[in-house]
C-alpha cells in the first residue's frame, strides 16, 4: 500500500488500523459476508476478502501488524564504531585513495554489521547523527598565490587572443569589397 506523502502508518495509524482488521476478524466469526463487513467497517471488499484469507491461512495472529516496517538500524554502540572506521581512513578499509563516498560508506557498514542500507538511507543515517557533506579543496601544496597573480597581469594580456573587431566581416559566401 503506498501512501500519498510517502511514508507510511505512525503506531497509531497503525493500532487504530489492527483494531479494524480484529473487529473484521470477529465478524468472520459470525458469519457475515465479505460485502456486509466492509459496509460495516467503511473498507474495501478486497481488504476484507485479503484479511479473511489471512485469517483462516495463520488465525487471528494472521491479520495482526507486523509493526514498523522501518530499515535496520544501528545502535548507539554501532554508531560509535562506524565513527572510529571512518576515521580511519578509506586506505585501512581496501580502497586505494582518501575519499569517503556514500557508495563506500553503505559497503562498509555491510561489512561491520551485516546490515544493508541504500546509498539515500546512507547518507540520511550520517546526517542524522552529526556528519556533513564535505568536498576538499582541491588546490595543490605546492601552489603559490602570488605567483598566480603575477602571471594574470604580466602573462597572460600577451597569451591571449585580441578580441574581435565591432565592424562587420565577410563571409566566405561575399567576396571581399563585392558590396
Amino acid at each position: 500500500m503506498r501512501y500519498a506523502q510517502g511514508g507510511g502508518l505512525t503506531d497509531a495509524g497503525r493500532a487504530a488500523r489492527e483494531r479494524i482488521r480484529l473487529q473484521a476478524v470477529e465478524r468472520f466469526e459470525d458469519g457475515q459476508k465479505n460485502r456486509e463487513i466492509a459496509a460495516a467497517l467503511r473498507v474495501s471488499e478486497r481488504s476484507v476478502e485479503r484479511w479473511r484469507r489471512q485469517w483462516r491461512e495463520r488465525g487471528e495472529a494472521g491479520v495482526r501488524s507486523k509493526g514498523s516496517p522501518g530499515r535496520p538500524r544501528l545502535s548507539e554502540a554501532q554508531i560509535a564504531r562506524l565513527a572510529r572506521e571512518l576515521e580511519r581512513g578509506p586506505l585501512v578499509h581496501g580502497w586505494a585513495d582518501q575519499r569517503w563516498t556514500l557508495a563506500r560508506i553503505k559497503t562498509l557498514i555491510g561489512r561491520l554489521f551485516h546490515v544493508s542500507y541504500t546509498v539515500e538511507g546512507t547518507w540520511r543515517l550520517l546526517r542524522r547523527h552529526g556528519w556533513s557533506w564535505q568536498q576538499p579543496a582541491r588546490r595543490a601544496i605546492e601552489r603559490d598565490d602570488q605567483a598566480v597573480e603575477v602571471w594574470k597581469k604580466e602573462t597572460w594580456p600577451l597569451v591571449k587572443a585580441p578580441r574581435r573587431s565591432a565592424t562587420p566581416g565577410w563571409s566566405s559566401r561575399t567576396k571581399p569589397g563585392s558590396r
